[in-house]
């Protein structure tokens, strides 16, 4: 997740509309579009098993903005988030807390994979992106006793 530089965040997290919270702003294309062509091999690579609601029929994002933030793949419907971590980040660890608690206070969970991992265990980062799906939509139990 990228932290956006064009718009502030608004100063009391809510939007319009009887003070419900409106993290999401209206789409800054020209940001989004440059991070999405500038995406490294590791995020083309997940996207590719994102995209067009493959995974369960969850409909992904890239590089949607969040509050003051830009997320790397967001499902809005199971509140998931997915980052991918690589070199860059190895100096950023109180910025991804930061950004990370963030985007939890508003009810996302956070899922973050090193690029070594999606492009070495594809199968793995796709199968725990799926139990978090699971979690946030759990299938309803059958009726007791056959019914």
């Amino acid at each position: 997740m990228r932290e956006s530089q064009d718009v502030p965040p608004p100063a009391s997290g809510r939007g319009l509309g009887g003070g419900q919270a409106r993290p999401f702003r209206s789409r800054n294309t020209p940001r989004a579009k440059s991070l999405r062509n500038e995406a490294s091999p590791p995020e083309r690579f997940l996207w590719q098993r994102l995209r067009n609601r493959q995974l369960n029929g969850h409909k992904f994002s890239r590089q949607m903005p969040l509050g003051p933030y830009f997320c790397d793949f967001l499902c809005r419907e199971a509140k998931l988030i997915i980052e991918l971590d690589g070199s860059s980040h190895d100096d950023s660890a109180e910025y991804d807390a930061r950004r990370d608690a963030y985007c939890r206070e508003l009810g996302f969970t956070v899922l973050r994979f090193q690029n070594a991992e999606v492009i070495g265990n594809i199968e793995g980062v796709l199968s725990h992106i799926m139990a978090a799906l699971a979690q946030a939509h759990p299938q309803p139990l059958p009726p007791a006793g056959g019914e």
